[in-house]
């Protein structure tokens, strides 16, 4: 059976820099008839190159029953949508509850994913989440606050594997965020990065520690739109990657 060819497209823009967004996201916004984007945590640039007879509407004030009904018009006019999200739309994005009305009306969608900003902010402040002997796991995370996290999934019982993390939407409580690491074994000299609007002109990262992240989020004065980056092992001495050693054979080098 032939695709469907989609109608609406969530689109990842990355973490604010207009060109850290795929050609692919980019281009949908230019065709589209409705950009219909998150305000509060995209900039205007992103979807500036949207067409002349283009309908652009922030969405940062709109419940999700006001946007899906934006879109149900556009799309039965005949129209194409461009549903832009901050980020990569698969991680924090609430996008499932929007494919889930759109699957409802059996109206044919695409994601096109984007620059998570736990990435955009390990470039900016030149690290790496992963190092030969020290660290190969990421979790990707965020303390419980105004909505709940499911109890297995607790800052304190993910800080037990030791493994990099990058913890989200917890800036207004890095209190609660240094407990929960301590608690759960790091040490307090653990680095930390603390990533705030990053690709934004006023981008600020900020390197500290586990035991300073507290009075440095304060004194940096961030209160939202911050990831935090735990880096452990990447203050000690490396230990470089095996795969570029002359003696390390693979499919494509004798050892």
């Amino acid at each position: 059976m032939k695709k469907k060819r989609s109608q609406v497209y969530f689109i990842g823009a990355g973490p604010g820099d207009p060109e850290l967004m795929t050609l692919k996201g980019h281009r949908c916004i230019m065709e589209a008839d409705l950009v219909l984007y998150a305000g509060s945590l995209v900039p205007k640039e992103v979807v500036a190159d949207a067409g002349r007879d283009a309908r652009v509407v922030d969405s940062s004030s709109m419940t999700l029953h006001e946007t899906h009904a934006m879109i149900l018009e556009t799309v039965r006019s005949g129209g194409l949508v461009a549903r832009v999200h901050t980020g990569d739309p698969s991680l924090y994005g609430a996008v499932k509850e929007q494919m889930v009305l759109l699957d409802r009306e059996d109206i044919p969608y695409e994601v096109i994913p984007g620059v998570s900003v736990a990435f955009a902010a390990a470039a900016a402040a030149r690290v790496s989440f992963t190092l030969p002997e020290k660290a190969q796991t990421l979790i990707l995370t965020r303390l419980a606050g105004r909505t709940p996290v499911p109890d297995r999934e607790q800052l304190e019982a993910l800080a037990r594997h030791h493994a990099s993390l990058a913890i989200y939407l917890s800036t207004g409580n890095p209190e609660g965020v240094t407990e929960a690491l301590l608690a759960g074994g790091y040490s307090g000299d653990t680095p930390v990065v603390v990533a705030y609007r990053v690709g934004w002109p006023d981008e600020q990262v900020i390197a500290c520690q586990i035991s300073t992240l507290t009075e440095t989020v304060s004194r940096a004065g961030v209160r939202r739109q911050t990831v935090f980056l735990i880096l452990p092992g990447q203050n000690e001495d490396p230990v470089f990657s095996r795969l570029y050693s002359p003696e390390f054979a693979h499919g494509f080098r004798s050892g």
